[in-house]
Parts: C-alpha cells; structure tokens; sequence
C-alpha cells in the first residue's frame, strides 16, 4: 500500500463507498464526489484492465475504448507491479459470476 494514499481522509472515503448498496446509490454519491471526466476516466482504466487480462492487444483497447496508449501503459503496469487491487476484484466478480450461474 502506498504510505502516501493512507491517510484518515481517504479512510473516511472508502469507508463511504463501502456503505453504498446499489448500483443506483453509486451513480449518486460518485456524481457528488466526482467530475464527469473523473469518473469517465476511472471507467475507462478499469475496462482497459479487463480488456489487458483478456489478451487484448494495446491497438483493440485503444479503438474500443479510446485510450491512450500512455493509459493503456500505466494500467499494465498496474497489473503487472501494482497492488493487485484489480486482479481482486476480478476474481470476485468471476466468483461471484460463478455463484449465480450454480
């Protein structure tokens, strides 16, 4: 974890999103919390992942998703020597995925 993101502030914000119950009540809090270009960016990276887990080329993920090249790079990196937040949350919602499927 990065010393620099722990702080009391940031603990208080994901505790925030942590209450939130719907899809519904994060299109709120995230529209209050967020510019619409903030959170178009963070859609984005996280899609970009998915895409980079499914073995889609830097050129697909760039025309599907209109990343730069420079995104796609940086969210790589995350994947490969970031914190393995995202490779969490995939393997949650594939289990979760699983899960409803039985």
């Amino acid at each position: 974890m990065n010393k620099k993101l722990k702080t009391e502030a940031v603990d208080h914000l994901f505790q925030a999103i942590l209450a939130l119950e719907s899809v519904e009540e994060c299109y709120s809090f995230f529209e209050d919390v967020c510019t619409v270009n903030e959170l178009l960016s963070f859609s984005q990276r996280y899609e970009v992942a998915k895409m980079l887990r499914e073995k889609k080329t830097y050129l697909e993920i760039a025309e599907k998703t209109g990343a730069s090249t420079a995104t796609i790079s940086r969210v790589n990196r995350s994947l490969n020597y970031g914190s393995d937040g995202y490779d969490m949350i995939f393997a949650r919602l594939e289990a979760g995925k699983e899960e409803k499927e039985k």
